[in-house]
């Protein structure tokens, strides 16, 4: 058997100085050749496993590229996949091939073999690639649609009063292990929100996936008093109130991560709709770095924020980021020696070192009382969930003008409008531009596939339908476009990007809101002097490759 330097050298991916260094790491480290030539960066983990695979005669697969053979999957449960990191991948002349990440595991050869009653060829692929793979093919969606139609017998009718009904005892319980399912499936998925939608004849439930929603399941109408009832007991709802809207949350435990859920009824005509908002806590931690701004307008938000006083307003419409970028904002300004206090409808993030406070309107705790008497708490930074009518607004642009720095959001379409939508609100037009220190408009936008994006010239009339900002005689830079593959579920898109209008409330702009100008000339203004619109902004993004003109012809007007 061939030495694993041999392979590597012959492979071309390491030098033989390269290779002499790691393997005097490793006899003073004491660990393994190929997991100090990763350690020093010479050689990738699917470069590592691959040539392992070789040494050992094995072939080796990449997944994200492999087209899995789903007839193959299903031939082993999910379970067991999950519990030794396997997949089956291929059926091959009355064989089963099965991708591991650890082919010295027997046990877990013997157990495939036993289930699936074939002989098993092992191909190794990485740790990682094999958990993006099983996450991709062993979905929830087909045990689902069992326990559906299992329940569908002896479930209560959809009219059924179930305000009676105790909480579910038993785990595994049809109802139950679907609920849990169709929650499991949907932060495996990335899905930022579930909607669980009655009809005239079934359940409909659409995960919303990158800013878009897609159908995912379809139950008989029988279901959906249990559906119903079980979410709401877990979310801590009266489930005898069938009536009005209601609010709750509620916590899942996933791969060992904690999850919270947000979850808000409204009645419709066929019954409850209940959407439940998946809070992923590592949002709240992110750097704003890490919030795709291009330099200029980072160092423009930057210059606004490090003041000790002042109003940031971060404006866009429901879903469009904006919680993320003020809680990035808060993690840059929170200090030891910096008191910061928050006030939101509903708290969706707890930030640690962080005082956050709960609207609760009922208690008569709404955001202009609880604003009044964080005031009196000696608070350096205030955020504010929402400026949502004049009582609040104003005590917000009072505390801007004492000495406090105030972050808060507003809903307008883009960032000059927020002046305007002050002055309506009845704020003073001179206290606003006193007051207001910059406004940030936010879309998100879907971010390319970086394993298939495809690389095209578009024609001349694409550019000019576009609006791209490129002259006739100019030359046509090369864009991408989404094509789709597997680890994108086909659809050519991957997580999301932010866009950014940042506007800077200069003396010029001061002017504009005492003179009631016109949201179109504050814009215009505010262009002159430097403000990089939302489309312009998104161009930037499809020219850097990020994404595409049909992605952002989609969020921005």
């Amino acid at each position: 058997m061939k030495q694993l330097g041999e392979i590597l050298l012959e492979e071309g991916l390491v030098t033989e100085g390269q290779l002499l260094a790691a393997l005097d790491e490793t006899v003073a480290g004491g660990s393994s050749l190929g997991r100090t030539l990763v350690e020093l960066g010479v050689l990738t983990e699917g470069q590592l496993v691959k040539a392992l695979a070789a040494q050992v005669g094995m072939d080796f697969v990449d997944l994200d590229e492999f087209a899995v053979d789903r007839a193959a999957v299903s031939m082993v449960p999910g379970a067991l996949c999950r519990r030794y990191t396997v997949l089956p991948v291929a059926l091959e002349g009355g064989s089963l091939v099965l991708a591991t990440a650890d082919p010295g595991n027997v046990v877990a050869v013997d157990d495939v073999r036993s289930m699936s009653g074939m002989s098993v060829i092992s191909v190794v692929a990485t740790y990682d690639n094999l958990l993006r793979a099983i996450d991709r093919f062993c979905r929830a969606d087909d045990e689902m649609e069992d326990l559906s139609s299992a329940f569908e017998d002896e479930a209560a009718p959809a009219d059924t009063d179930l305000s009676k009904m105790g909480e579910f005892v038993d785990d595994d319980a049809p109802i139950v292990r679907y609920v849990n399912l169709l929650v499991t499936q949907a932060i495996t998925d990335r899905a930022s929100d579930i909607h669980i939608e009655p009809t005239e004849h079934d359940l409909r439930v659409r995960y919303r996936i990158d800013g878009v929603l897609h159908e995912t399941q379809r139950s008989p109408k029988q279901i959906q008093g249990g559906v119903i009832s079980r979410v709401k007991i877990m979310s801590d709802i009266d489930i005898a109130e069938k009536r009005k809207p209601q609010d709750g949350r509620m916590s899942v435990v996933h791969n060992g991560r904690k999850i919270d859920l947000r979850v808000a009824t409204l009645p419709t005509v066929w019954g409850e709709k209940i959407v439940m908002r998946i809070l992923d806590n590592s949002t709240a931690s992110l750097d704003l770095r890490d919030l795709s701004f291009l330099d200029h307008n980072y160092e423009t938000y930057r210059e606004a924020y490090t003041k000790p006083y002042g109003m940031i307003l971060v404006t866009g419409p429901t879903g469009s980021g904006k919680s993320t970028t003020l809680y990035a904002t808060l993690n840059a300004v929170s200090k030891p020696e910096i008191n910061v206090i928050t006030v939101e409808d509903p708290v969706e993030y707890r930030l640690a070192g962080i005082n956050q406070v709960q609207v609760n309107p009922k208690a008569g705790l709404t955001f202009a009382g609880a604003l009044r008497s964080i005031l009196r708490s000696d608070p350096d930074v205030v955020l504010l969930g929402e400026i949502r009518d004049h009582e609040t607004a104003q005590i917000a642009i009072e505390a801007a003008l004492t000495g406090h720095l105030v972050l808060s959001t507003l809903h307008t379409n883009d960032a000059p409008s927020a002046i305007t939508r002050l002055t309506e609100m009845g704020i003073e037009p001179f206290l606003v531009g006193s007051a207001l220190d910059a406004v940030v408009a936010q879309r998100l936008a879907r971010r390319l596939c970086s394993k298939c994006k495809q690389p095209y010239v578009p024609t001349e009339t694409e550019m000019l339908a576009a609006r791209f900002p490129w002259m006739p005689g100019e030359e046509i830079p090369e864009l991408y476009r989404a094509n789709g593959c597997v680890a994108c579920s086909k659809t050519g898109y991957k997580g999301r990007l932010a866009l950014h209008e940042v506007m800077r409330v200069t003396e010029d702009i001061e002017r504009h809101a005492v003179a009631h100008s016109s949201s179109a000339d504050i814009q215009a203004t505010a262009v002159k002097q430097g403000m990089v619109p939302l489309r312009d902004d998104g161009w930037h993004k499809v020219a850097l490759g990020q994404t595409s003109i049909e992605e952002i012809l989609r969020v921005v007007a």
